[in-house]
């Protein structure tokens, strides 16, 4: 004979317990459509203060480069020998250089370069970066420890002496100062990506897609390749500044873009001379470039706390 308490103990053993808030979040996740977690990862973002501030800046900057033409008051290689270092005022709105030259309209020039600069070097950076990783850490053996030596070959260097000899090598100018930044600059996407790609390849549905004799391109193209984009899109926001203080250091030293181009690295450097009487044609050079890099840095830091909250808990 079972007694009520019996009874009432066993039905509570057997009930199904109720799901707690945690997991519900977690199974809504999972079952949300891809394009709609990028819409709610992306709202995240728009309410990231900090990220905000750093794409307001860029935004800036990057209407300036865009509409240069229209905006600058005179040609970037126009001379006024007649003003020579003046300081800023009506006519010239930030002054002018050791040539006359309005600083302003070389500044936004200056821009474009900038801008162009950092993304194509970031984009060669990728390129090279990504798919070393991903055969690393797929295919692993021996391809695994070539690639890795090669990536320990070139951080042995640093970057800035490195892309200096590439440079002195193939010669100063703007498509070689390119080359030269991301010949040496590729190492941490490969690295990550490997990283990655390791962890990646021991999940179920991997697994699963070789048992049942998917191709190797088709996993890495339909299962891996997915999975490394926001983690890839982190580092490509923290890489970017990176790349334009080592192009902006380039020109600076005389091995990147070459006068009369208005890149803001040699801009600085035509204004170290005149740095006493006429600290206008520096400081502008320099503020444009402290400028964008805390916009970069902003705004990786908003997209590696929405995209990658990990590795933000990890920094902690």
């Amino acid at each position: 004979m079972t007694t009520p308490l019996a009874s009432s103990a066993s039905a509570s053993a057997t009930a199904p317990l109720p799901p707690s808030p945690t997991s519900s979040h977690a199974a809504a996740l999972l079952a949300m459509p891809p394009r709609s977690q990028v819409a709610l990862q992306l709202r995240r973002l728009l309410r990231h203060r900090l990220a905000m501030v750093g794409a307001t800046l860029l935004v800036v900057v990057a209407l300036g480069a865009l509409l240069a033409p229209w905006l600058a008051p005179y040609a970037f290689d126009e001379q006024n020998l007649d003003y020579i270092r003046v300081a800023p005022n009506g006519q010239f709105l930030l002054g002018t250089d050791s040539l006359g030259r309005d600083i302003f309209s070389r500044l936004l020039y200056g821009a474009r370069i900038a801008l162009w600069l950092g993304v194509l070097v970031v984009a060669i950076e990728v390129a090279i970066g990504v798919p070393l990783g991903m055969i690393a850490g797929y295919f692993r053996g021996q391809l695994d420890i070539a690639i890795m030596t090669l990536t320990d070959m070139v951080w042995a260097f640093p970057p800035l002496v490195l892309a200096l000899g590439v440079v002195a090598a193939l010669g100063p100018n703007l498509i070689n100062a390119v080359i030269a930044i991301a010949l040496v600059s590729w190492v941490p996407f490969t690295r990550i990506t490997r990283a990655k790609v390791l962890a990646l390849r021991q999940q179920e549905f991997v697994q699963a897609s070789e048992a049942i004799g998917s191709s190797t391109a088709y996993i890495l193209r339909r299962h891996i390749l997915p999975n490394l984009v926001p983690t890839n899109l982190v580092l490509v926001t923290l890489t970017l500044p990176s790349a334009l203080l080592t192009a902006t250091a380039l020109s600076f030293l005389g091995f990147g873009v070459q006068p009369p181009i208005p890149e803001w690295g040699s801009m600085l450097n035509e204004g170290r001379p005149y740095l006493q009487e006429a600290p206008w044609i520096s400081t502008f050079p320099g503020l444009g470039i402290l400028l964008t890099v805390v916009g970069f840095n902003l705004l990786g830091d908003g997209v590696r706390d929405i995209f990658d909250p990990k590795q933000k808990d990890n920094q902690a």
